[in-house]
């Protein structure tokens, strides 16, 4: 017995933690399971018969958060047999078939390597009736040749490589990951081609290292010539990409992003810390001159360039002096705005077992005064624009008080989150759709626009948004298994009928 009604495609939910490439991988999940014949359940349904979750090991609470919610779901499940669950991402990379004895209620575990074999794993274990587990050490295929169900009628994300070569002390992600692996510029560009086609106006070019691109195959210069290459795909109006290493960023990046048309000046390069003894410890291999270095070219090129980062705040053996030095970069720096993360120890890293583990209220009161520090310098950043013109791409859930203040959001094309007055074309202006207006207030996470509008501009992505369709990018046929009964073969148009 499943939780379907008989005759009736199966439902599934995907929920998501974690970074943005985890976002994109489940994109890809959710392609692969309405190709195998799976239909996407409703947010409100709380009885879908596969959940998926698709998880994070970055932060320490990412084992207690998943197991809680695996907890929770097993009433549930208890109640509505047939119901299947399934475990994928870094968390279920690491902890492997500990996910199964931890949770037995659990049906499917898969690792970041073969989020393709997900169907399988899925039909296998209900016909077997018992838990598969199976996490690659390597990737199987590469996750572009899996069909995409995108989020998004307006903005797309684009995997260029997956994995990172790199070695920081206190990042998990490598050995979760893999070794770097990169796609081949043409078939970036025709996934790029292929979303634009589908009205998408926005790409973000994604990879752990996304500025190392090129090494598999011997090309230091890769990433710039990929940027410029977006640059002649028509209909493509806006280029993002995250994140960069500054160990890798070249002076044919920056020139690459000034003379670009549609690459858009904002530039989101971690830090992590601003004191040089830190950064060796973290075995990042650069140091705060360099680091400043590059965001002083990228300003001389572009310079309304706004500028994000990553700091994390009391990493082992991190002293007062450390972290005074962090906030010296941060105030030469300028930042727009950034993420800021409290240090969290991950077992399988080097910087578990580092000696100078600090007490956690000497990490949260630091955490507090870096916070403080950035948002200070962020809203006179933001004040600056008061006044400026700005082009917004309308967005979908970006403002959460839209509702009641009768305004509507989007992002700038540097990155900015903007509220705006919709005034006379209230009504008329959809998800995707560009709007031109004036800034008039300035916060630290936001800007508003409060006068009439200079213009607004429909657009084939808010097309697709008013229409409900999303795009869908299909990859390459893997042979994939599918639920329900075959499709009917069409009749055959010439030759023989039967043999």
């Amino acid at each position: 017995m499943t939780t379907a009604a008989a005759g009736s495609p199966r439902t599934y939910q995907v929920r998501t933690y974690g970074c943005q490439m985890n976002v994109h991988d489940s994109e890809r999940i959710s392609g692969l399971l309405e190709q195998a014949g799976y239909v996407r359940a409703p947010q409100a349904d709380d009885t879908p018969d596969i959940v998926v979750f698709n998880t994070c090991a970055v932060r320490e609470n990412a084992d207690n958060r998943l197991y809680g919610n695996l907890g929770h779901l097993r009433p549930v499940k208890d109640k509505h047999p047939g119901m299947q669950i399934a475990v994928g991402g870094c968390l279920a990379q690491k902890d492997r078939g500990d996910i199964v004895r931890r949770a037995p209620w659990v049906d499917v575990v898969f690792g970041t390597h073969n989020i393709g074999a997900l169907p399988v794993l899925l039909e296998r274990a209900r016909h077997n009736a018992a838990a598969e587990v199976e996490i690659l050490e390597s990737l199987d295929v590469f996750p572009s040749t899996l069909p995409t169900r995108r989020e998004s009628t307006y903005a797309g994300w684009v995997s260029i490589s997956v994995g990172c070569n790199n070695t920081c002390t206190f990042c998990i992600v490598p050995s979760l990951r893999g070794k770097e692996k990169d796609r081949r510029p043409g078939d970036i560009l025709s996934e790029v081609r292929a979303l634009v086609d589908e009205g998408v106006l926005e790409v973000t070019l994604l990879g752990q290292n996304v500025n190392s691109y090129g090494v598999e195959f011997g090309d230091r210069y890769a990433f710039g010539k990929l940027l410029r290459a977006t640059g002649e795909i028509d209909g493509l109006e806006r280029v993002r990409f995250t994140s960069p290493h500054p160990k890798d960023f070249t002076d044919d990046v920056i020139a690459a992003m000034a003379e670009t048309p549609n690459v858009c000046h904002s530039l989101h390069m971690p830090l992590q810390s601003g004191s040089d003894d830190v950064l060796k410890a973290m075995r990042r291999s650069y140091r705060s001159e360099r680091y400043l270095g590059i965001i002083e070219k990228v300003r001389a090129a572009m310079p309304d360039a706004a500028i994000t980062t990553d700091i994390i705040v009391g990493f082992p053996g991190e002293t007062e002096a450390d972290f005074q030095r962090t906030l010296d970069v941060v105030r030469e720096a300028r930042f727009s705005s950034a993420f800021t993360f409290q240090y969290s120890k991950r077992p399988g890293t080097p910087a578990a077992t580092m000696d100078g583990q600090l007490p956690k209220q000497v990490v949260q009161e630091r955490y507090e005064r870096l916070i403080a520090a950035v948002e200070e310098i962020s809203w006179a950043e933001n004040k600056r624009l008061v006044g400026e013109p700005v082009e917004v791409l309308v967005a979908v859930g970006e403002g959460r008080k839209d509702e009641r203040t009768g305004r509507l959001s989007g992002r700038a094309r540097d990155g900015r989150l903007v509220h705006f007055d919709a005034g006379s074309f209230a009504g008329s202006i959809r998800p995707g759709d560009i709007v031109h207006t004036t800034v008039t207030y300035a916060a630290p996470h936001h800007l508003n626009a409060d006068g009439a509008p200079l213009s607004h501009r429909r657009t084939r992505a808010g097309d697709a948004a008013e229409a409900g369709r999303s795009p869908r990018t299909p990859g390459v046929l893997l042979g994939l298994p599918t639920i329900g009964a075959p499709a009917v073969a069409p009749a055959p148009t010439g030759g023989c009928a039967a043999h």
